[in-house]
């Protein structure tokens, strides 16, 4: 599990593999200059909702990965963050796409 600190204030849990397309995808952001809304659902556990941070070039972000490892990226997840980043909504988090060129699992033909 993996931690995105915005302005030593806020603090979202979000797993290795999640916050690495993250970090890429708000990285290119703001290498452009281009300042973006991202919003995430909330934990019942605090009480639910959602959270919304304006990021931009002079925003403090610390990535925190709690893995050695890291994660393998995934371009069509990346393009489709990225999509949402550039939309009048901002970034948000959208269900990972199958991997480009590996099928999904199926069942062997029967005989």
């Amino acid at each position: 599990m993996g931690k995105l600190t915005y302005e030593n204030a806020i603090k979202i849990d979000f797993d290795d593999r999640t916050l690495a397309h993250l970090q890429l995808v708000i990285g290119s952001k703001l290498r452009r200059g281009e300042p973006l809304h991202f919003t995430w659902r909330d934990d019942v556990s605090i009480g639910g909702g959602r959270t919304s941070i304006w990021i931009h070039p002079q925003s403090m972000l610390v990535y925190k990965f709690y893995g050695s490892r890291k994660p393998q990226l995934n371009p069509a997840w990346i393009d489709a963050l990225a999509y949402t980043a550039n939309s009048s909504t901002g970034l948000y988090l959208v269900p990972e796409p199958a991997m480009p060129g590996v099928e999904a699992a199926t069942e062997p033909p029967s005989d």
